[in-house]
């Protein structure tokens, strides 16, 4: 799925010009915590987000608890005095898998979408992102997920598919990952069905292992391929 898709195509922005305060304003108002900083035709300049904004703020900011020459200084602050410039941004022909792992990767909350041209073309966040999975892998809808063990050689996820759907019942989604055992997959399959009883017995019939997905511990996997 791409970035294009996923992402919010409206985004509330802000002129460098625009004084800091009304950017804390329009963050409060509007809800948001990430401001993308534009000029002219929408050219991207800059990101302010409210650690900014609480950065450039003296601490428990009063405006009466202030000295005069103080909120002066505040008054007259803008955005492009305290906005990051060095951008991370991602392109709308990303995919939202690219997306996740920048976003991990830097540690930010949000990435600009822009174009080949350096416009803004909309924002993506976590939100946006786990919305987006959600999507993909069909856990909107009731039901259960189910963990396999397998080998890892071809044919394996063919033989389960077919399985599961000779008993008409439906995927939501299957997700195929590591397994910190060598020459082993981990099979998790989300199937649209609350009872899935029959189908456990048919597959350790057939050889497979069937995992408990609450035991799944991410700090077990190797660490390197």
């Amino acid at each position: 799925m791409f970035v294009s898709r996923s992402m919010t195509g409206k985004v509330v922005t802000i002129s460098p010009q625009a004084l800091i305060l009304d950017a804390q304003k329009m963050m409060v108002d509007k809800q948001i915590r990430h401001l993308p900083v534009v000029e002219k035709d929408d050219i991207l300049v800059g990101m302010i987000t409210d650690r900014d904004i609480r950065s450039a703020l003296p601490p428990g900011f009063i405006k009466q608890a202030l000295r005069p020459e103080e909120l002066e200084r505040l008054a007259g602050l803008t955005v492009g005095e305290v906005m990051s410039r060095k951008l991370i941004t991602i392109s709308p022909t990303d995919t939202i898998q690219d997306a996740l792992l920048i976003i991990q990767q830097h540690r930010v909350g949000a990435l600009p979408v822009v174009d080949e041209d350096h416009r803004l073309k909309g924002i993506i966040s976590v939100r946006d992102l786990l919305r987006a999975f959600i999507n993909v892998l069909g856990i909107g809808e009731p039901g259960t997920l189910l963990g396999i063990l397998v080998e890892e050689k071809i044919g394996q996820l063919k033989r389960i598919v077919d399985a599961v759907t000779e008993e008409n019942i439906s995927f939501g989604s299957v997700l195929v990952a590591r397994y910190w055992e060598e020459g082993k997959r981990a099979v998790f399959a989300y199937l649209l069905t609350n009872n899935v009883v029959k189908i456990k017995k048919k597959l350790a019939a057939m050889g497979y292992t069937i995992l408990d997905p609450m035991d799944w511990h991410l700090d077990q996997l190797p660490q390197n391929d």
